[in-house]
């Protein structure tokens, strides 16, 4: 079902909630209180009902909260001010994770200069570039308080390979390594440039970004992976969303979970000589439809620049597509 289907429903659902919508903003105290289990085990964050931030839903011309009432994120439906004054008093680090391998090298300058402008700026990030080439790496200008941090990663003889691998290292690096080093963590394509201002409206327990494609009406191609057979399988009419691999995220212990849960089914996938439609974003799908989002982004924060739609008022984040294309 299209995004814009459905944003009749958040109209009234928002109007039986008084027009504005109140929902918690997981801020975690410390690292340490969060994170004093192992992410192998239950973690949720505990909710706090003194921090809370409001939501201005004036749009009506999208979906501003899912059936499970998670909020969406679009330019005009959040106050950066009010959120930047929570996230400040927490202290937090948040992590980024990109994967630069073979001919991926060309992307990480752009990439680099681009995410240490936006992504959230003012704020403590600490990025970590996993590549098969650190020689390659040249210096690198941070903000006083991003920090960059390059881990050698053995390269794969296929692409698909390097891709659905992913999800595997991230889960070993969460669990030796990262859960100690930052409090929220999010992944993303290093063949991108952001373009505009990527926030804490973003911060969450679980979060994800819709494809682009689903506001168009070419999301059907977009399809899940629907052999039954494959540990991705979503079976007909039970999805929610098409969410992108792109950029996704949420605090440390729970994309421990996702990224664990994907591995495991790649893992089982491969096995049984199978290969999901859309690699590790098929194996993404199919845990997003059984532990949904509690916050999702709207295309703005990943949006394919082959496509055009009306709703799009801020492009955040958009692939670098003739060089992509040109390393392919």
């Amino acid at each position: 079902m299209g995004i814009t289907k459905l944003h009749g429903l958040a109209i009234l659902v928002t109007a039986a909630i008084t027009g504005a919508i109140w929902y918690h903003h997981p801020f975690s105290p410390t690292r340490a209180q969060e994170h004093a289990a192992s992410p192998e085990e239950d973690s949720a964050l505990k909710i706090d009902l003194h921090e809370t931030s409001l939501m201005l839903p004036w749009r009506q011309d999208v979906l501003v909260l899912t059936p499970w009432l998670a909020p969406i994120v679009w330019e005009g439906t959040f106050s950066r001010d009010i959120l930047n004054a929570q996230y400040l008093q927490k202290n937090l680090v948040t992590g980024v994770v990109v994967f630069a391998v073979e001919k991926y090298v060309q992307f990480i300058e752009g990439f680099m200069r681009s995410a240490n402008k936006y992504f959230l700026a003012g704020h403590h990030v600490n990025f970590y570039l996993f590549t098969d080439s650190p020689e390659k790496i040249s210096y690198l200008q941070m903000a006083p308080e991003n920090h960059l941090f390059v881990i050698p990663v053995h390269n794969d003889p296929r692409w698909q390979d390097i891709s659905t691998s992913r999800m595997d290292i991230l889960s070993s690096y969460i669990h030796s390594q990262f859960q100690h080093e930052v409090d929220y963590l999010y992944c993303m394509d290093i063949d991108v440039q952001l373009l505009a201002h990527i926030g804490v409206e973003i911060i969450d327990t679980l979060v994800a970004t819709i494809s682009s494609w689903q506001v168009t009406p070419q999301h059907k191609d977009r399809a899940y992976e629907a052999r039954p057979a494959s540990h991705a399988a979503i079976p007909e009419g039970q999805g929610d969303f098409h969410y992108t691999a792109s950029f996704y995220g949420g605090c440390v212990a729970e994309v421990y979970k996702l990224t664990r849960a994907c591995s495991q089914g790649l893992m089982e996938d491969r096995k049984n000589g199978i290969e999901a439609r859309w690699l590790h974003e098929s194996h993404l799908n199919r845990y997003l439809l059984h532990h949904k989002p509690t916050r999702l982004l709207s295309p703005e924060y990943y949006w394919d620049t082959e496509l055009s739609s009306s709703v799009i008022q801020v492009k955040r984040m958009c692939p670098v597509r003739g060089q992509r294309e040109a390393s392919s």
